[in-house]
């Protein structure tokens, strides 16, 4: 029996290993073991992808205990089940015989970007995990920060990130009536009244711990003045206020506000309403009608927290549990929604999908799927350490995760920018077909070829007189000088050059690629792009997946996904 040599040795256990881990073993996935277990078979690439290749097609139609029991003679120490991160979800804390709540309550001020995915896909994955309720309240009572566009871009990004998990759809500005009902009630228990002193007078009294005279006023004398907010006091003469306690340690909970007044117009509601509530009554409320259980939110909301749970209290509400996150900085480019609105109405992004901007929406466009957002949410857990994270390491992890369930399904086809006319001398006519993906779909790619080929600019000057190279699967050729090029007999078996590249015939289809910086990479693609809908991700090999974005009447436009 022939002996192993050392590079067949260690692709046979890793392969193993793979296949015992994920069922089928996947070549892609061992190639960086081998490599990191002995990094000079780097330079034999070629030979070692074949042997990989080989390996895994033996191993792939053994059974369960074969492979296990092969692992076992030849490397039991890859039998180790192999310490994994705990990702994620740290146990809720679930009273008996009560259902999981949880909401989303993101501001319609733009769509979703990055930082509201990770939160929102914790609640998502709560709620799966404890099939539970996921609400997705929009937070639009503050009147003079919203896009109106907003409202059906969130809903559409939440139902995208989510799968789908989305229960209920609530607007804070259509639930009004609801809010004005509460706050009669805690005017009635002398837990809400209207303050009429001017801001500056109050905080000076509230710093030094002193009541304002409004304070003492009785229940009839604020109901009067609620009354006046709704006709008669202008834009900042009157304010309502939960009564606490004037001493608190935190000048943020002394008698904090929960009503205002203001005459701006609102996109949904015109002038309708001059009496909107702050954030804290309005979420402390809406919390209470839903009967939301557990809320994840970001620790330096903790006051909020804190103002919400006097709110509950004095409604005699249940106070739902909460999931205290640490502060993650995505150091990417601006998330602020406003700022980017400006810059889109100035015509420096085409939009909220612009494929600069870390928006769900470009994202999306480009071909991420919703599963690398969620898994990279569990990978950052539920965690109150303050993160700062660089675009790098952002873009390194989602494009690892989204590989992963983006390399099964996409077919491989070549794309060549730049491309140059070569003449391959001798080089025989011959029909043949590659396969759409090397795991799954064998074949349907049909190609009839002779002398004549196009391959990228980078290529042809790359290509050194004497090497040998390969057209990948189709045959191999030298460089006797510049500019001549000769057919060399062999097939892919034979071949033993280090330069396999891509290739086109003349029968192609135009191609742009927009890359992430919004440059645009121009070419040519094999003809079969040609039947691909709109919304398709490929792989062009050796350059990236892409998502094909617009077919015209010329060309096919995709956008960069990663490489």
């Amino acid at each position: 029996m022939k002996k192993k040599s050392s590079m067949e040795e260690i692709i046979l256990k890793y392969a193993l290993q793979n296949a015992l881990r994920y069922g089928k073993a996947q070549p892609d996935k061992i190639i960086s073991k081998v490599i990191g277990k002995k990094p000079e078979l780097k330079k034999q690439a070629i030979n070692l992808n074949e042997e990989i290749v080989k390996t895994v097609k033996k191993i792939n139609n053994l059974r369960k205990e074969e492979i296990e029991k092969q692992l076992k003679m030849i490397a039991p120490e890859l039998l180790k089940a192999k310490r994994t991160k705990k990702l994620g979800l740290k146990p809720l804390k679930i009273k008996k015989d009560i259902s999981v709540v949880m909401r989303f309550e993101p501001s319609p001020t733009g769509p979703l970007h990055i930082g509201h995915s990770y939160v929102l896909s914790l609640n998502s994955e709560y709620c799966k995990k404890y099939k539970g309720k996921l609400i997705l309240r929009i937070s639009d009572t503050n009147p003079g920060n919203i896009d109106p566009d907003a409202y059906e871009m969130i809903k559409e990004d939440a139902i995208w990130l989510t799968n789908n998990n989305i229960s209920e759809i609530l607007i804070q500005s259509n639930r009004m009536e609801l809010y004005y009902d509460y706050a009669e009630k805690l005017i009635e228990t002398g837990d809400l009244y209207i303050c009429t002193c001017p801001q500056g007078t109050f905080k000076a009294l509230v710093d030094n711990k002193q009541a304002c005279p409004c304070r003492s006023n009785d229940i009839e004398e604020n109901k009067m003045r609620w009354k006046k907010m709704f006709t008669e006091y202008q834009p900042g003469n009157a304010a309502a206020r939960f009564k606490t306690d004037i001493k608190h340690k935190n000048p943020a909970m002394r008698d904090f506000p929960c009503f205002r007044i203001t005459d701006e117009e609102h996109p949904k509601h015109g002038k309708h309403y001059r009496v909107w509530p702050l954030m804290n009554f309005a979420v402390a409320v809406d919390d209470a009608d839903s009967s939301v259980t557990h809320i994840v939110r970001a620790k330096d909301h903790a006051d909020n927290a804190k103002k919400q749970e006097y709110i509950h209290k004095a409604l005699k509400q249940n106070i739902p549990e909460t999931i205290f996150l640490g502060m993650i900085n995505f150091q990417l480019k601006r998330l602020s929604t406003s700022e980017i609105r400006k810059e889109i109405i100035k015509g420096k992004y085409i939009g909220w999908d612009d494929i600069r901007l870390p928006f769900l929406r470009a994202l999306k466009r480009r071909g991420y799927q919703p599963g690398a957002l969620l898994r990279y949410a569990l990978e950052i857990g539920v965690t109150q350490t303050d993160k700062t994270i660089s675009a790098e390491d952002f873009y390194k992890s989602l494009n690892a995760f989204n590989k992963e369930i983006i390399e099964p399904i996409a077919h491989r086809y070549y794309f060549v920018d730049h491309p140059v006319r070569i003449i391959i001398n001798g080089a025989p006519e011959q029909e043949f077909q590659l396969d759409l993906h090397p795991d799954y779909k064998k074949g349907g790619r049909f190609f009839r070829t002779k002398e004549e080929f196009y391959i990228t600019k980078d290529d042809f000057d790359a290509i050194k007189t004497g090497e040998e190279v390969r057209l990948k699967g189709c045959l191999n050729f030298k460089k006797e000088s510049e500019g001549k090029f000769k057919y060399v007999e062999g097939d892919h078996t034979t071949f033993k050059g280090r330069k396999i590249i891509h290739w086109l015939t003349r029968d192609w289809v135009d191609i742009e690629v927009l890359m992430p910086d919004a440059s645009v990479r121009k070419g040519k693609g094999e003809r079969w792009l040609r039947k691909l809908k709109e919304g398709t991700l490929v792989q062009f090999e050796r350059f990236g997946f892409c998502r094909l974005d617009s077919i015209k009447t010329d060309k096919l436009v995709f956008w960069f996904t990663h490489r």
